[in-house]
């Protein structure tokens, strides 16, 4: 199912600018044009998808890249960090209506679909990422529960 037009702008709780908070997107919109060439997302939609990839980001490490800040971490850390916030983001756009929807699941006809945790889709704290980009995230050490 592709997401219609207004369920991508429409970006949780139907703003599609960036809040005015200190956090900020830790991808540029210029390094996601640049891995994502022919992508229809642009503009404040865009800013509003970075910022929203990133702060999921910030749950799935338990919030260590504020707390040790994103300048401090290795230049590998903060590499991987700018692709995963860039494959998110353009998985959170390209699956707006499947993410927004209270149904997991759905059959007719003989044909069934299920959103959620599957074989190449992760989810945690409410967070649906690929399987990959999970993987690539986990690649930083900042995934781990025990770590601090």
């Amino acid at each position: 199912m592709v997401a219609t037009r207004e369920t991508k702008n429409q970006v949780q709780g139907g703003k599609s600018e960036v809040p005015d908070m200190n956090c900020k997107p830790y991808a540029t919109a210029d390094l996601y044009k640049k891995l994502y060439p022919d992508s229809e997302l642009s503009g404040d939609n865009l800013d509003r998808y970075l910022w929203q990839a990133s702060r999921h980001i910030d749950s799935l490490t338990y919030n260590r890249i504020v707390g040790r800040g994103f300048d401090r971490l290795t230049e590998f850390q903060r590499e991987i960090i700018r692709q995963v916030v860039c494959q998110q983001a353009d998985f959170e756009y390209e699956n707006a209506d499947e993410i927004s929807t209270a149904i997991s699941s759905y059959s007719i006809n003989g044909v069934s679909a299920q959103f959620g945790s599957s074989w190449n889709v992760f989810t945690s704290y409410g967070i649906a990422m690929r399987r990959d980009t999970y993987a690539l995230l986990c690649q930083t050490g900042l995934c781990c529960r025990l770590a601090r």
